[in-house]
C-alpha cells in the first residue's frame, strides 16, 4: 500500500468537500480501498452521509469505524454527536459526549455545545443553558463565545414565565 498515494485521494476528497460532492466520494472510495479503516476518509465519508444525503445510520456506522481504527481522532466527536442528536438517539449521544469529555486533546467547548443541545431536546432548559455555560468557559475565539452567548439567549427566552393573565383577570374585577 503507498500512503503517499492514500493521502493523496484523503486529501483530494478533503479538498473537493463539500463543493464536488461526485470528486468526493470518488477519492473516498478510492482510499478506501487502499486502506479500509483509514480513519480520516471513513469520518469524511460519515459526515458526507450526515450533512449531505441525511442518512443518519450509516453515517454512525462510518463514525463508529473511524473511531474504531482511531479512538483519539477528535475532529470526529462533535460530528458523530451532532448525527446521533439528529437521529433522535439521544442515550447513545450522552454517552459520547461522557467518554469525548475524556478525549486528551478534545475541544471540550465543542462538546459541551452538544451537551446543551442534547439538553435543550430533552426540554431540560435550565442544565442547556448550564452546559451552554460550560462550553463558554473552553472558548477560544470570539465568533464562538459570540454563538454561545446567542445559544444561551435563545434558550433563555424559552423559559421566561408567561405573563400570569390570572392577575389581570382580578384587576379587570376590582375595577367593576
Amino acid at each position: 500500500m503507498d500512503t503517499h498515494l492514500l493521502n493523496n485521494y484523503v486529501l483530494k476528497a478533503i479538498d473537493a468537500y463539500p463543493y464536488d460532492l461526485e470528486e468526493t466520494v470518488e477519492n473516498l472510495n478510492y482510499a478506501l480501498s487502499y486502506e479500509s479503516n483509514n480513519a480520516y476518509a471513513l469520518f469524511l465519508m460519515g459526515k458526507l452521509q450526515a450533512e449531505k444525503i441525511g442518512d443518519f445510520e450509516i453515517a454512525k456506522l462510518y463514525f463508529a469505524e473511524a473511531l474504531a481504527s482511531k479512538m483519539d481522532f477528535q475532529k470526529v466527536y462533535p460530528k458523530y454527536i451532532q448525527t446521533l442528536l439528529w437521529n433522535d438517539d439521544l442515550d447513545e449521544a450522552q454517552k459520547l459526549i461522557d467518554f469525548a469529555l475524556t478525549v486528551k486533546g478534545i475541544d471540550k467547548g465543542a462538546i459541551w455545545d452538544k451537551q446543551g443541545q442534547l439538553f435543550e431536546i430533552k426540554e431540560a432548559y435550565k442544565a442547556a443553558i448550564k452546559a451552554y455555560k460550560k462550553a463558554k468557559t473552553f472558548g477560544y475565539n470570539d465568533s464562538f463565545i459570540s454563538y454561545i452567548n446567542n445559544e444561551i439567549s435563545r434558550i433563555k427566552d424559552k423559559v421566561k414565565p408567561k405573563k400570569n393573565t390570572s392577575k389581570k383577570k382580578k384587576c379587570k374585577k376590582k375595577k367593576k
